[in-house]
């Protein structure tokens, strides 16, 4: 059975941990390799690395740095099925999910290409008589980024190409559920030839998280995943003097307003409630149904949710893959349980779902009924579940959304521009669609949060990302002349 290895200043070296978690494919159930627990001394060797060869990458210029992305993205763009495929094989979702994902994390290497310009500062000239002033962006040192297991190929990304086009090094920490997307990923970029140590990989769990939160050189820190690990990352990072950004859990619901195109509505909202199994940050978990709308879009949901395959990611014709383990499996079948005890009504049920493959499978599940008294209301199910809650108008849609702890992203379904506008402008979430299910942002624009959805003041990507990486130093300066020493 394969054992990961850590990538370390430029070399893969054997964790100094004896322990391991199971790496195992959630289509089949089969164990396909094993991910070190990893240790304190696994971290102190990849900072020692990281911080070695800081001093010279900070000094590269910036048009040299972006030179090995730029290489990092045809390697990525040449080898993309076969990451692809790696990814499904770990994690579980469909070959096409893939495949998107990487995509959306190559556009995160393409807009880190524009540091030279994203990095500028600013300057004025007089600010006192003969005095001039500038702001200049400066690197942070050692940086480290803490990824989830449900896009071990997208978030890395959303971190690791502005953090070394910054002038960073950088440690990545991936899930131990999924090492060997970021395994394939490190040795695409050794081939662009980047020098030893500015990207490192170490492995692992509890441990090496607290590690990397303890450790004095390391100045900044990244994190995806639950709100509660988001505030431990946070609390414990701050209290050491980091810069700490965590996207936390999500509870996202989409408004279905009377005036909405029917058949556009159920299919994106069933794309974004069972696609990847639910298990996205950005899934929609509630459709809240205004009015007359309650009817139609039940039963063009069921329609459908039951026609979705489901079955192996790289099976021929599988449009949703398995949840990433057997414990989620049973919490999210808990969760449909105390849901139907709660008094919803399952439109679909997808607890006894059959499939050719012997893994962890959920099927779409529909619930409908008002469960803002439930613990599900507040449960991020973080599996294919999608619940129906009516509403009697567009206001007390969005106080339902107010209520909730979460605030990652909410969408509307109208034709109404004057429904579009109050829902944008009032409803509290950080990422807004409108007639999108998915309201991703691109990577020139912040993956933002909001509530226990986020902590921290900087997002990912884009602007935010450069402002997180960077420390300003402002710089205010006078050349005395000849003549004015002399009086």
């Amino acid at each position: 059975m394969p054992r990961v290895e850590n990538w370390i200043g430029g070399a893969w070296i054997a964790s100094t941990s004896d322990a391991a978690t199971e790496v195992i494919n959630p289509a089949t159930g089969r164990v396909i390799a094993q991910c070190p627990a990893g240790t304190k001394e696994d971290v102190a060797a990849a900072v020692a690395a990281a911080a070695a060869v800081y001093p010279t990458w900070r000094r590269t210029p910036p048009q040299e740095r972006i030179q090995y992305l730029f290489k990092l993205r045809g390697l990525l763009m040449a080898h993309l099925d076969e990451v692809a495929r790696t990814l499904v094989e770990e994690n579980g979702k469909t070959f096409a999910e893939a495949r998107a994902e990487l995509a959306r994390g190559l556009e995160n290497i393409e807009v880190a290409c524009g540091i030279p310009t994203l990095m500028q500062g600013y300057n004025l000239e007089d600010v006192a008589s003969g005095i001039d002033e500038m702001m200049i962006r400066q690197p942070l040192g050692v940086v480290t980024c803490i990824t989830p297991f449900n896009f071990p190929g997208m978030i890395p990304l959303w971190f690791l190409p502005y953090a070394i086009a910054c002038g960073n090094t950088l440690i990545v920490k991936p899930s131990e559920r999924v090492p060997l997307t970021m395994v394939r990923l490190a040795e695409l970029i050794a081939q662009t030839g980047i020098p030893k140590g500015v990207v490192n990989v170490v492995n692992g769990g509890r441990e090496v998280v607290d590690a990397l939160l303890d450790h004095p050189e390391i100045k900044a820190v990244s994190f995806v995943g639950s709100t509660p690990v988001a505030r431990h990352v946070y609390a414990r990072g701050a209290a050491g003097g980091k810069r700490v950004q965590c996207q936390g859990g999500a509870k996202n619901h989409v408004v279905v307003m009377p005036d909405a195109d029917l058949e556009m509505t159920t299919k994106i909202v069933s794309d974004s409630a069972f696609g990847c199994a639910g298990q996205r940050c950005l899934a929609v978990s509630v459709a809240v149904t205004v009015g007359e709308a309650r009817d139609s879009f039940r039963e063009a949901m069921a329609a459908t949710a039951s026609r979705i395959k489901v079955g192996d990611g790289l099976a021929e014709g599988t449009q949703m893959g398995p949840v990433i383990t057997r414990a989620s499996r049973e919490r999210i079948l808990t969760c449909i349980d105390q849901g139907l005890k709660g008094g919803a009504k399952a439109v679909i049920d997808g607890r006894g779902i059959e499939t050719s493959a012997d893994g962890y499978f959920v099927g779409p599940t529909v619930l409908e009924g008002n469960m803002e008294s439930s613990d599900l209301a507040t449960t991020e199910i973080f599996g294919p579940v999608l619940t129906l809650t009516p509403a009697r108008d567009l206001d007390e849609a969005i106080a339902m959304i107010a209520r909730n702890p979460y605030g990652n992203a909410a969408s509307i379904f109208t034709t109404s521009g004057v429904s579009a506008r109050k829902f944008r402008y009032e409803v509290p979430t950080g990422n807004v669609g409108v007639n999108i299910g998915i309201a991703a942002p691109m990577a020139y624009f912040p993956f933002s949060g909001w509530k226990d959805s986020f902590l921290g003041v900087l997002h990912g990507q884009g602007r935010d990302a450069v402002e997180f990486y960077t420390d300003k130093k402002v710089v205010v300066e006078r050349w005395p002349s000849e003549w004015s020493r002399r009086f």
